[in-house]
């Protein structure tokens, strides 16, 4: 949670994952907010910043996350930081239906 004057401006939701690329833990974020108001203060990039931390202090092997394509304010804010892009991997998922019918398949 990122907060100005004890109000709340933000937060991020993470958690640790391994990789048997790296044979390492690594730290994926799920979530990043911060309030409408006040993107561009800074608060995203401290709250990343924050979670680096976490990622160095715990011995993992990196930190990772997932943008939408559109999001460009957002991307602009990674790369500004270093981050790269994955454009080697395309992300799958199932949900509804198509999930059950594998399940129960």
């Amino acid at each position: 949670m990122c907060e100005k004057e004890g109000c709340p401006m933000g937060f991020s939701v993470y958690f640790f994952n391994y990789s048997t690329w790296l044979g390492k833990h690594g730290l994926y974020l799920e979530n990043l907010y911060v309030t409408h108001t006040e993107r561009g203060s800074g608060a995203g990039k401290t709250l990343l910043k924050h979670l680096a931390k976490i990622t160095v202090d715990n011995g993992c092997g990196r930190f990772e996350w997932n943008v939408l394509g559109w999001n460009e304010p957002a991307i602009n804010v990674y790369k500004s930081l270093g981050a790269k892009s994955k454009d080697e991997w395309i992300g799958y998922q199932l949900t509804g239906s198509k999930l059950t019918e594998l399940a129960e398949s």
